[in-house]
């Protein structure tokens, strides 16, 4: 019986949301027991899914609180 943990930031994938709606979740559900069954032969009904959302202050990348790092990739100019 795998049990699959996905985190994401508290944010909403448009600027109108706060956070991810249920349907979004539900994709996330259905999309990694599929991944669990095609790949480790896992039956779906034998899959938990638990989605974690994590508020973006308690999320850090690069040494950095997540909105500053974000802030810092915005201002370097494009590699190229």
């Amino acid at each position: 019986m795998p049990i699959v943990t996905v985190q994401v930031t508290r944010e909403g994938t448009t600027p109108d949301r706060s956070s991810v709606t249920a349907e979004e979740k539900a994709r996330i559900i259905a999309g990694v027991s599929q991944v669990m069954l095609d790949v480790l032969n896992k039956p779906l009904e034998s899959t938990y899914v638990v989605i974690e959302e994590i508020d973006l202050d308690n999320w850090g990348w690069g040494g950095l609180p997540t909105a500053d790092y974000r802030r810092i990739l915005a201002d370097k100019p494009p590699a190229g």
